[in-house]
């Protein structure tokens, strides 16, 4: 049998092993053709109150196996990722509409998720502490227990496994959610993947469904960590549920990203940094450039030369090798062409783009736009590129920190230390110096503050560890201790 096979999870959910959920048959739908591709499992409440008790159980025994034998499944899982990232880049087109350099950046990003987890498991997992007693008194960090993931549609791959991998090297049982529109590249091919590495059953557990499904892997007792991403709207929802259940709730949510354009810089490399941070994945990532801020001296022609740079690419299927594949859904589309036209009814021009065939919509540059304008203020999550102009450093960071998000900055300057204390002034949870507003890596810190989430909760050893473990105090002392009742 062929990795992946079809035959071996076509119409079914990975709990305990590949079985038949209980809410139905759902269609996978390749975006690009509108054509069936596949079909699996949606979960319903019984098969979530299901997972939890065979995670809870499963979970006892993988707390105990020892950290390098944890580390051996998570590197033969990274292993097993590189040597068929065809399989996976090919889900990651055809499902998600990624192009293909994007698809293959990301399964790289994938693997490096789980090489990093194997070295997690073996990490340091606590300290000594100093007491006025004659004891030893250290803090340690043990599994939560069962960590609960809801994951997105725009980089499902990256997205899931990030949590997915730190929470198991640490020795917690997962369960997924993956978004019903990516729930195979998003979940069942990993699923496939730690099976085939070792995993024991029922450690980890994918458990396609809608927002019920989300709403009860909440609310389930035994799941005590919730790792969400996806949109600010629903982080707000869910971590007001996961806080009224006394639950912590990691939240990587939105973005409305700004590039700083500053006069000195060589236009034609700015403009091929700011296509890019605009363009990519049909501007379906967090952090999506969604704001060129860009000095005066310098704005025609950086407009001039992003809408000739936007005219030349082309959205389209993403099989044949385009750049740029569709939108995920009509959805998407009608809300980012919505966000176009408002604003270009505001007032600002439509220097290219604007335009869609079905799900296909043609990169979109916007100028004189003005900082109150639809586009501008909102995340589209969309290939749009609004492109303001500023006159001094003073108002490019009034008109920035007038955003809510704060989740990614560039600045492009010849200067670059000029441009670092610039940075200074404008919150951020990640910043680039020439360079544009979309990267990740496996050992990087990842997150946002303000509307983009609750921090870093991702990438490194370290912020792995704070998410998904508690910490304990611990105290032993030669003889008992001696009180005066």
């Amino acid at each position: 049998m062929t990795f992946f096979d079809p035959s071996a999870w076509g119409g079914r959910l990975y709990s305990g092993g590949w079985v038949t959920g209980r809410g139905g048959e759902h269609t996978v739908v390749e975006p690009a053709t509108g054509s069936a591709i596949g079909t699996y499992a949606e979960a319903s409440r019984e098969d979530l109150s299901r997972a939890a008790a065979i995670a809870e159980q499963a979970q006892r025994s993988w707390e105990q196996v020892p950290p390098d034998e944890k580390a051996a499944i998570l590197r033969r899982a990274g292993s097993l990722i590189d040597e068929h990232a065809d399989v996976l880049v090919d889900w990651l087109v055809r499902e998600a509409g990624s192009g293909q350099g994007k698809a293959h950046f990301e399964a790289g990003l994938v693997s490096s998720e789980f090489f990093l987890a194997a070295g997690t498991a073996l990490a340091p997992y606590g300290q000594l502490l100093r007491s006025a007693k004659p004891r030893l008194s250290l803090a340690r960090r043990r599994p939560v227990g069962t960590v609960g993931v809801i994951s997105p549609f725009n980089f499902p791959g990256i997205l899931s496994a990030r949590s997915i991998a730190p929470a198991l090297a640490l020795g917690n049982a997962v369960i997924l959610k993956p978004d019903p529109r990516t729930a195979v590249s998003g979940g069942l091919l990993l699923a496939a993947v730690l099976e085939e590495a070792g995993l024991p059953e029922g450690v980890f557990q994918v458990l396609p469904g809608g927002a019920p499904i989300g709403v009860a892997l909440i609310e389930e007792p035994s799941v005590r960590v919730i790792s969400f991403t996806g949109s600010t709207a629903a982080g707000r929802a869910v971590g007001e549920l996961a806080g009224r259940l006394l639950k912590r709730a990691h939240l990587e949510l939105g973005g409305n990203n700004a590039l700083i354009v500053l006069d000195d810089v060589d236009v034609p490399a700015a403009v091929s940094a700011g296509a890019w941070g605009s363009f990519l994945h049909q501007g379906q990532i967090c952090m999506t450039t969604g704001r060129h801020l860009v000095h005066e001296r310098i704005y025609d022609e950086y407009v001039e030369r992003l809408a000739r740079t936007a005219e030349g690419l082309r959205a389209g299927d993403p099989t044949t090798g385009t750049p740029l594949g569709p939108l995920i859904d009509a959805g998407q589309r009608d809300k980012v062409h919505a966000f176009v036209t408002s604003t270009v009814d505001a007032g600002a021009r439509l220097a290219a783009g604007g335009t869609y065939t079905d799900l296909f919509y043609q990169p979109t540059v916007l100028a004189e736009v003005s900082p109150d304008q639809p586009a501008f203020t909102e995340e589209i999550f969309g290939p749009v590129a609004p492109v303001l102009k500023f006159a001094d450093l003073d108002e490019a960071v009034d008109i920035v920190n007038r955003s809510e998000y704060g989740l990614s900055l560039g600045i492009l300057a010849k200067d670059a230390f000029a441009a670092y204390e610039l940075a200074e002034r404008i919150p951020s949870g990640i910043v680039h110096i020439n360079d544009q507003t979309v990267d990740d890596e496996a050992v990087a810190p990842f997150g946002g503050v303000g509307f983009s989430g609750t921090g870093s909760r991702f990438g490194g050893h370290e912020p792995n560890i704070e998410a998904f473990t508690e910490t304990q105090w611990v105290t032993v002392q030669s003889s008992i201790e001696r009180y005066p009742f």
